[in-house]
């Protein structure tokens, strides 16, 4: 699919600030350019719509588990200059499209994995609520990006409404997906090997992994994963604290991203009546072996304060320290002790 001209949310953007600087907006006829990505392999719970557009080639219904490679493009928005690096992250991300879908068996992509990663460590990620299949590979581009895993990410997608008002019917889909998900970190872990496979989930999605290492421990108490990420986990904080001896033991390290002013954990407590895991300001203390990463002091470009994995730069630092150097926190830049075992992330400071 090829599009026409830039984003209309952008566009009405940028043109608010040329009118405001009295400069004239450059036509959208110049910028139709489109930059190839790498392709984003993943492993997919969706159903296939039939659509020749490849952003809805895979729906929000529950379906068998597919696999394939989505590949990413982006509009050429460098005539805008400055102007388009100084667009917050979630106007950037509008000029980010699926151009084509390839699905196939879910061994030719792990084998195709495996290639890739060589050496290294291969990182899971699973996304949130209301994601689409068009808008979550775009987010697992940019988390690749922002936390420097080119070659080595496999996007879990469930089925996920990609709608704001369908909070209950994803959660209910989230836990259905939860046993594929178990089977696809056994499978990458034989594949890969102890310690080789690190796993991550943002929101929701990092609820449904605590539930899928839950019973991956259950199945197989011995398996050795990397590391376990959490991501503004939106996820009831002493049901977590529950499950945390059971699942803890499975991995070499357990990290939690934890924040002030996340809009949509703050609803979600008012829905589900505890705090979240997410939720700065709980006795993180209580949570053994846990190492917890209080983001609050970071100036995140988003209007939910919710999508920091993907939008600041200190905290793609801070990422790629952890998932590609398996640094502990106390070893890692920006980060100062805060309690036991919390540490608050501040602004990297220039060179």
């Amino acid at each position: 699919m090829r599009r026409s001209s830039l984003h209309p949310a952008f566009l009405a953007c940028a043109g608010v600030i040329f009118s405001v600087l009295g400069l004239a907006m450059p036509s959208a006829s110049v910028a139709q350019t489109q930059i190839e990505e790498p392709q984003i392999p993943f492993v997919t719970l969706r159903n296939r719509t039939g659509q020749q557009n490849p952003g809805q080639y895979y729906g929000d219904e529950r379906s068998d588990l597919k696999a394939g490679w989505c590949r990413v493009k982006s509009l050429d928005v460098s005539v805008l200059g400055a102007l388009a690096e100084a667009a917050p992250g979630f106007i950037r991300e509008e000029f980010l499209s699926i151009d084509r879908v390839t699905e196939t068996g879910d061994s030719v992509v792990f084998d195709a994995l495996q290639q890739t990663v060589g050496d290294d460590t291969a990182v899971i990620y699973v996304h949130g609520f209301n994601i689409s299949f068009e808008k979550g590979c775009r987010r697992a581009l940019l988390l690749r990006q922002n936390a420097g895993l080119n070659g080595r990410l496999l996007w879990f997608s469930w089925p996920s409404d990609g709608t704001l008002t369908n909070y209950m019917r994803d959660e209910s889909d989230m836990y259905w997906s939860v046993p594929d998900l178990a089977e696809v970190i056994l499978e990458m872990e034989r594949r890969f090997g102890p310690d080789k496979v690190s796993v991550v989930g943002h929101s929701l999605g990092a609820r449904g992994l605590v539930l899928a290492l839950y019973e991956v421990a259950n199945r197989r108490p011995d398996i050795r994963l990397g590391e376990v990420v959490l991501l503004a986990p939106d996820m009831d904080f002493q049901f977590f604290e529950r499950l945390l001896p059971r699942v803890r033991p499975v991995a070499s390290n357990l990290t939690i991203y934890v924040t002030q002013g996340d809009r949509p954990l703050a609803l979600s407590e008012q829905l589900h009546g505890y705090p979240r895991l997410g939720e700065a300001g709980n006795d993180v203390s209580r949570l053994d072996n846990v190492e917890v990463i209080d983001i609050s002091d970071l100036s995140v470009r988003d209007l939910t304060g919710h999508l920091y994995h993907i939008y600041n730069a200190t905290l793609g630092t801070d990422l790629r320290q952890l998932l590609n150097e398996a640094k502990a926190a106390d070893a890692r830049e920006n980060l100062t002790p805060a309690g036991p075992n919390l540490w608050r992330l501040g602004e990297a400071q220039p060179d």
